[in-house]
Order: structure tokens, then C-alpha cells, then sequence
């Protein structure tokens, strides 16, 4: 699995002309499912975005967690994040999950980081979606669950 994390002021998603999610401080995480994944990448990219110490503390280090600070979460599920651009200008993306296998472990990653105590907004699988953030810092990290 590969997490695109951004720490956000705060971030929605749209679909058509509904908001469907809202979230204030905290993170936004767009995630995308290859082929190769399962549980053990839900458990291991869950645990790691919740505890990731991203926020500031009161010397202003990056020092707490999501968890720490009771911020929010928001999910959105980005298959392209497993785009092949090596040949070509077109990205191929033949490691990415079926969409079948990709909409179960999004799901079951949502649900490890409510476990988590966190609260959890969700994109919709497989809508043509906006997204609207403010980046907080910026601070943007790339995870992989594989490296």
C-alpha cells in the first residue's frame, strides 16, 4: 500500500454537488491498493499514520501524533498513487488492486485506524471526486507499506 499523508487544517470531499466528508485539523490520506497487498498493510500503514509524530508541540517541533492531538482523519482511496510512468506518456497501472480486492483493504484501513480511536471520514470508492485541503506547513509525507 502507498499513503500520500498531508497534515491539513482541514479537507473535504465531493462527489457531484454533495459534500460527503469534512474533517478539521488533522490528516488528510490518499491511499492507494496494489496487487500484492493485505491485512498485514491495513495494520501496518493504520498504526503508522495514527502514531506519526507530525504535529507540533509546544516548542514548536514535530513531536506529537494524531492520536496525541485528537485531530481527525480523512481517507480517500487513489489508485493512481500505483501509476507506472517509466515507458511512454501514458501511466500504466497494472500493479494496482482490483477494484474488487482495493475497495475491501481501503475499508478494512479505515477500520484499523478507528480502532485506533480516530476519527475516520471517508472519499467514495471509485467516484470521480474533489477534494479540497489546506496543507498545514506545508507537511506532505509519502509511505509505503512495502519499504
Amino acid at each position: 500500500m502507498r499513503a500520500v499523508v498531508q497534515r491539513v487544517s482541514q479537507a473535504s470531499v465531493q462527489v457531484e454537488d454533495s459534500k460527503i466528508a469534512e474533517i478539521g485539523p488533522g490528516l488528510l490520506v490518499l491511499l492507494g491498493v496494489g496487487k500484492e497487498d493485505d491485512s498485514a498493510d491495513c495494520r501496518y500503514l493504520a498504526e503508522k499514520i495514527v502514531h506519526l509524530r507530525i504535529f507540533e508541540d509546544e516548542q514548536e517541533k514535530m513531536n506529537r501524533s494524531l492520536k496525541e492531538i485528537g485531530g481527525q482523519l480523512l481517507l480517500v482511496s487513489q489508485f493512481t498513487l500505483f501509476g507506472d510512468t517509466k515507458k511512454g506518456r501514458r501511466p500504466g497501472f497494472s500493479d494496482a488492486a482490483p477494484p474488487e480486492q482495493a475497495d475491501l483493504l481501503y475499508l478494512e484501513t479505515a477500520a484499523c485506524m478507528r480502532a485506533e480511536g480516530i476519527e475516520v471520514q471517508t472519499g467514495r470508492f471509485q467516484a470521480h471526486m474533489q477534494v479540497t485541503l489546506c496543507n498545514d506547513g506545508p507537511v506532505t509525507l509519502l509511505i509505503d507499506s512495502k519499504k
